[in-house]
């Protein structure tokens, strides 16, 4: 791999505090572009200063080739272009070029697609269904579904966490968002009692001798679960409770965050909870929660 791009992940996760899921996505994507910028200069990208043969219009080509041989849909595209302009800022700042090439790239224009997000009773439904089992496995599912929705953690947030990161006299969770920001996050009633019976209960029966594990949420030989194995419970209680709707964590992220804000919690409250740095990001969810109350008006006015 070129050298300035390994240079570029390391300042991503040393000092932006990138995730190595979100360094990889860069990797992907600037791979990507460099085999591009190869195949298309025959071979004269092995001078000194390879960048320098970047400019606006092989910029643009690239796009097309992305929208047109490759397929990409205009959000995968769009990302890509994001991570093109940061990189060649960052060479531009380190004097590895003399201009920026991405400085008047436009991107596509994507539309922001709604989150979806369950009901109220469909949540219900779900968690009434994962409580239902008595074994280790099941009840640490249970759990896993309960949190998330009590939460609004991101899977990634959820797997990453150890016993000790709970509090159970506060009713409080730490725990470690996007760019290793901490922040806490708070458990009703239930799910405290909930949670402590599995840790007393239920985890012991899972380690397989690994006493030592500080996982919270781990599997039948004792290891941490992974987000792939999450996404795998979800689909497995969301086809068993008769949801149409694909479930993901994000699904009970999104749940949580418009719950809130149906029953009255202000904005900010959620953006604190959710962990984003920009309240834009959660604006979102006012959206969902306007088209809620519309169909609600629909629905209950005697006149529509």
């Amino acid at each position: 791999m070129n050298q300035d791009i390994t240079s570029f992940l390391q300042h991503l996760i040393v000092e932006k505090g990138f995730s190595h899921n979100t360094s990889e996505a860069y990797r992907n994507d600037l791979s990507q572009f460099w085999d591009f910028l190869r195949e298309h200069e025959n071979g004269a990208t092995d001078g000194e200063k390879p960048w320098e043969l970047v400019d606006l219009d092989l910029l643009n080509e690239y796009i097309k080739d992305l929208r047109g041989r490759r397929g990409y849909r205009d959000t995968t595209t769009a990302r890509k272009v994001a991570s093109l302009k940061s990189f060649f800022g960052f060479l531009n700042e380190n004097g590895a070029i003399g201009t920026d090439p991405t400085e008047s790239l436009g991107s596509p224009r994507v539309g922001r697609a709604l989150p979806k997000f369950l009901t109220e009773e469909q949540v219900t439904t779900l968690l009434d269904l994962a409580s239902l089992s008595g074994t280790p496995e099941g009840q640490r599912d249970a759990n896993i579904l309960e949190l998330l929705y009590a939460t609004g953690l991101r899977v990634s947030e959820l797997v990453a966490l150890d016993v000790r990161d709970i509090d159970f006299q506060a009713g409080y969770i730490r725990c470690w968002g996007k760019g290793g920001k901490e922040r806490m996050v708070y458990l009703y009633p239930k799910a405290v009692t909930q949670l402590k019976h599995y840790i007393v209960k239920n985890r012991p029966g899972l380690l397989s001798g690994k006493n030592d594990q500080p996982a919270l949420f781990i599997n039948h030989r004792g290891d941490r679960l992974t987000r792939q194995w999450i996404w795998a419970i979800l689909k497995n209680y969301g086809e068993k409770a008769g949801i149409d709707e694909r479930i993901t964590p994000h699904t009970l992220r999104h749940s949580f965050a418009t719950h809130l804000l149906q029953n009255g919690a202000s904005l900010r409250h959620v953006q604190e909870l959710l962990g984003h740095s920009s309240i834009s990001t959660t604006q979102v969810y006012t959206h969902l929660t306007t088209e809620y109350l519309h169909q609600e008006y629909e629905k209950s006015h005697p006149r529509t």
